[in-house]
């Protein structure tokens, strides 16, 4: 039997911007089971127009991360994550697109659904987004926040925003706050026992609703 998903760890990543304005903040979580490792977070500077919806969004505009360093200069840090463990996201297809649209490729790292594999790709990614719904179906919102308040754990995510989060930025779509609640909706799953058992193959698969790929991750899980 493959090892369960919990051994691995796993790296729980948000991402505030657009393809437009490029990545202005990230927040990253490092998590292995139930267990949060490490947290990293920053603001990166607009590499393109940020538009005012987007900044009424998510509490940035060009002026207020104009000194900071390109998301761009960063490579090396989410190269490393990527060779360590598998990337998570809420929805992660937004992340996928962010991240690439920086970085087509990272260097070549472990496939984490087929022992021994390699892959020069940034997924395939662990969804919350798309794992919840199909474990409970009778969930009527997926998204973050309503699942956070589904499963009773806003006061959680509030005391690990008070720890890890800078004190402007621990609210709902600032990047490190996220990627905590997302991490939070993961760590719950590692303490069910029906899916804590797992293979990382089974849970990379259930993060996809494409058949074909969700068939090729499965076939990670039998050979």
């Amino acid at each position: 039997m493959a090892n369960a998903w919990t051994d691995q760890i796993i790296h729980f990543v948000d991402f505030e911007g657009s393809v437009a304005s490029g990545i202005l903040e990230y927040g990253v979580v490092t998590m292995r089971g139930a267990e949060i490792l490490e947290t990293h977070t920053r603001l990166c500077r607009a590499t393109g127009r940020v538009r005012s919806e987007d900044a009424a969004l998510h509490g940035l505009d060009a002026a207020s991360v104009a000194a900071q360093a390109p998301f761009g200069d960063d490579f090396e840090r989410f190269a490393r994550w990527r060779e360590t463990g598998p990337l998570a996201a809420h929805f992660a297809s937004a992340e996928n697109t962010l991240i690439k649209s920086a970085w087509p490729y990272p260097r070549t790292s472990p496939d984490f659904a087929r022992a021994g594999g390699a892959l020069t790709e940034w997924g395939p990614w662990i969804d919350t987004g798309r794992l919840y719904p199909q474990l409970y179906p009778s969930l009527a919102s997926a998204k973050l926040g309503d699942l956070v308040a589904a499963f009773a754990l806003q006061a959680e995510l509030d005391a690990l925003a008070e720890r890890y989060c800078p004190v402007e930025r621990r609210r709902y779509h600032a990047a490190l706050y996220d990627a905590l609640a997302g991490a939070l909706l993961l760590r719950r799953l590692a303490v069910e026992p029906a899916i804590a058992g797992q293979s990382l193959a089974w849970l990379l698969a259930m993060s996809t609703l494409d058949g074909d790929k969700r068939d090729a991750l499965r076939q990670g899980s039998l050979f």
